[in-house]
């Protein structure tokens, strides 16, 4: 610390007297010794300041302060004040979620690989040289507001591989301080797998229920958005007059469309209830009550059916990114999911092998999380008339829209097809029947086998 005066000051009235370091809110002097040469003097504190603190330069005038060699006296006291700065950041920084885990199986071969850290990181530290993964060309990223770093490979992961990812000493927070030493971890993609079990003996019979797109059960079906088509029946045993909306079929048969929300139906709409336009607006029809009735019990008599064989191979209850071979599978948990990759069922050149998908509660296709959708990739001659879903309570097939879904799935307590408000058409090559619940379709495409 120091002053510059205006003219030669006597260095007889240089002393810490007349020129004083405070704490401003402890009033405590900070000790130091004054120097004075040519006009400027310079104050010595005998120790370091404190951090963070505001400090009070008094240079005292009147006759006792400071005067110049004339003996002229300065005429009131200069003061200012000021603060020291803060205690410099000297920690450093951590790892402290990395993904995929340490060790972690199982892991999509799309998986983007990140590491979050404890603090702020400095930006420029975040590339290729100092993010790797060993033998993995990709483009590192950095989100400042998660202070988190992601790789994305350039290419997909090979299967059943074990990688290791290394955040290296070269990255520092932004007050320069490295990691301590590399954070280091391992994880392995999955495996394909390609299971054979026994051929299927008996086939499933849809009886009359094999003509209908969407059945919904005793509750009804919703159709929301304009690009809804079902080529093939729809139906439901529901008797209220509002439990279907948003469909028309070519009998000339209008169920309470809206501009923004009208499926096409290319066959016939058959239900317990009566249409808002159209031959059956004025009353039910009762031989379109008649099928719809008994395409339920078909319905029921094959979900029956489905979910009396016995138990299949357990494939694990993720199906994405697997490879299987025709046969029964079982859920081991009560829940498939097809989340992170496609499902890819390979008939291995017999075009009329089945494949059946035992489940006690739901399905859900797509993701993970609504924005990704996934399809099923049939191989080998496989058919989607040949591919069975029977599902104990819900099926939500790609909920953000998108995706190709194949075969029939009859479920215990309804099925949705994408959500509200989602214009990226899903397409199923099969059917979704609920025998309890409602059917919801998003902007969806049913091609009947």
């Amino acid at each position: 610390d120091g002053a510059t005066f205006s003219e030669a000051i006597d260095p007889f009235t240089v002393n810490n007297v007349n020129y004083t370091l405070t704490d401003t809110v402890t009033g405590i002097v900070a000790p130091g010794t004054v120097a004075y040469a040519d006009g400027n003097m310079i104050y010595y504190p005998l120790n370091g300041l404190a951090y963070s603190t505001n400090y009070t330069v008094r240079i005292k005038g009147g006759q006792s302060g400071f005067k110049d060699l004339a003996g002229n006296a300065m005429v009131d006291d200069f003061v200012i004040r000021w603060t020291t700065s803060a205690n410099p950041d000297t920690i450093a920084p951590t790892v402290t979620t990395v993904k995929p885990a340490d060790l972690a199986n199982e892991v999509p071969v799309n998986t983007l690989v990140s590491a979050t850290f404890s603090e702020a990181m400095d930006p420029l530290t975040m590339n290729n040289a100092n993010f790797t993964i060993a033998g993995v060309a990709g483009l590192v990223s950095f989100d400042a507001p998660s202070n988190t770093a992601s790789f994305k490979p350039a290419i997909n992961l090979a299967e059943n591989t074990t990688y290791t990812a290394t955040v290296s000493t070269g990255v520092r927070d932004m007050a320069g301080n490295a990691l301590a030493s590399n954070k280091v971890w391992r994880f392995t993609t999955f495996a394909p797998v390609v299971i054979i079990p026994p051929p299927i003996i008996p086939s499933v019979n849809l009886g009359t229920a094999s003509t209908y797109g969407t059945f919904g059960g005793t509750a009804g079906m919703t159709n929301m958005g304009t690009l809804t088509l079902i080529n093939g029946n729809i139906g439901t045993t529901a008797t209220g007059t509002t439990s279907i909306t948003g469909y028309h079929d070519t009998g000339g048969d209008i169920y309470t469309e809206t501009g923004s929300n009208m499926g096409a139906v290319n066959g016939l709409i058959h239900t317990c209830t009566t249409s808002t336009v159209g031959p059956t607006s004025a009353s039910v029809s009762a031989p379109k009550c008649a099928l719809a009735t008994q395409a339920r019990l078909d319905a029921q008599t094959a979900y029956l059916f489905l979910a009396a064989k016995p138990p299949g191979a357990n494939p694990g209850a993720n199906l994405a990114g697997k490879t299987l071979a025709p046969g029964v599978y079982t859920a081991p948990s009560g829940s498939f999911q097809i989340e992170g990759g496609n499902l890819t069922l390979d008939a291995q050149g017999d075009a009329n092998a089945q494949f059946i998908f035992q489940m006690a509660t739901t399905l859900t296709v797509g993701g993970p999380g609504a924005a990704f959708p996934q399809s099923i990739v049939l191989a080998g001659g496989a058919q989607a008339k040949n591919v069975f879903w029977q599902v104990g309570s819900f099926a939500t097939i790609n909920a953000g829209g998108g995706g190709t879904m194949a075969g029939t799935i009859i479920s215990q307590a309804g099925v949705s097809f994408s959500t509200a408000g989602n214009v990226s058409i899903v397409t199923l090559n099969g059917r979704a029947m609920s025998l309890g619940a409602s059917v919801t379709l998003v902007n969806t495409v049913i091609n009947v086998p």
